[in-house]
């Protein structure tokens, strides 16, 4: 092996997963050394996202169990050792990020976690400039302009008809491992917490305009420029939507959106092709399923197959049904439109879900572990 040249050494390896990774890093101190360089890491995660392996689904069981299922199977899943071991914490993942989760408990103290190597961080706590905030907002990403995971935590005070208003916007970086406040927003939270979601290196979040507004906005904050920006919808007549959701697929943000036709519940998928143009958003599904509950019944897409011929689709409900194994996934075949089960052994009943790649991202060795 010490014979072959150092690319073809490091093209080898990038095609491993994870675990196996950390079990050779023992073999020898050169290989060591190579699987821990930073280089090889970005070659490692690089080649994960563009060939869709080493991913998992990250189970959010009663807010202190985590679970993981391998996507290359979907046969079992398997407990997760968070960082707080027994120590039963209100813990909420509020974003996924090349590897990275970044979970915030019931006191809001927030913690990165890289569940393939079992490393973790403490933020450092920053303290809110004034008291009683009436909601928070959070965000986590990847800047590959300044090569930094960024964290953004917004947080609002107002009363009824805008008669006091206080807000305060601050990132924190990984690579300095600390706060710093950039300019205020220029919007409304409703909601107590939020956590928004990446997509073309931007967090976004579901915002009002105005205090009084019932019309909900999307916002993006861009963390290269770290300028918000409005972005719109597509016209498909949201004023009769039951449910909707926005999240990320693929990298794009995408627009799912449940209503009733006749005697059937349709779900409707749009994906925005070009970031930012409104234009560009596509119709991908139109999933009609007379058995669905509205208002009660989710379908959420969550990423493509890895020849994007499928479509991986959370089924949840909104509320516990108790005595019944409700929540599931499904693949949808985009050719076809057929709808096949995936069956996974000892899952939970009701969860939350998190996309999630294997990885080998580090975090700041110099901060609270």
């Amino acid at each position: 092996m010490a014979r072959l040249p150092h690319e073809m050494i490091s093209d080898i390896l990038c095609r491993l997963s994870v675990k196996d990774l950390l079990r050779f890093r023992s073999v020898s101190k050169p290989w060591c050394s190579s699987i821990d360089d930073p280089y090889f890491i970005k070659l490692h995660l690089s080649h994960s996202l563009k060939t869709n392996t080493n991913h998992s689904l990250i189970l959010s069981h009663w807010e202190d169990q985590f679970f993981s299922v391998n996507c290359a199977l979907f046969e079992t899943t398997q407990r997760l050792n968070h960082p707080f071991g027994e120590q039963r914490k209100t813990l909420q993942i509020l974003g996924s990020c090349n590897g990275l989760l970044a979970l915030v408990d019931d006191k809001d103290r927030i913690f990165l976690w890289n569940p393939s190597t079992r490393k973790s961080q403490v933020l450092p706590f920053n303290e809110i400039g004034f008291s009683s905030p009436s909601s928070t907002y959070y965000g986590f990403g990847y800047d590959p302009i300044s090569d930094d995971y960024k964290l953004v935590r917004m947080v609002q005070s107002h009363g009824n008809n805008d008669e006091y208003f206080h807000s305060e916007a601050k990132v924190y970086s990984l690579r300095s491992n600390c706060w710093r406040r950039i300019k205020d927003v220029c919007f409304y939270h409703k909601f107590s917490r939020e956590f928004g979601f990446l997509a073309n290196n931007a967090l976004h979040w579901m915002v009002f305009k105005t205090p009084q507004s019932r019309n909900k906005e999307l916002v993006g904050f861009d963390l290269g420029s770290e300028e918000f920006r409005f972005l719109e919808f597509p016209d498909c007549c949201l004023d009769k939507v039951l449910w909707f959701h926005i999240k990320a697929i693929g990298g794009d943000i995408c627009l799912t959106s449940t209503y009733r036709e006749t005697d059937n519940v349709v779900v409707d998928v749009w994906i925005m092709n070009e970031y930012g143009v409104k234009q560009s958003w596509f119709k991908l599904i139109s999933w009609k399923e007379p058995h669905f509950m509205p208002c009660s019944t989710v379908a959420l897409p969550l990423a493509f197959s890895k020849d994007g011929y499928e479509v991986l689709f959370f089924i949840g409900y909104k509320w516990f049904n108790w005595g019944r194994r409700v929540d599931s996934f499904v693949w949808y075949d985009l050719r076809s439109q057929g709808v096949e089960n995936v069956v996974i052994r000892d899952i939970p009943t009701s969860f939350e879900v998190n996309w999630y790649v294997d990885s080998l991202v580090p975090l700041n060795s110099n901060a609270q572990q």
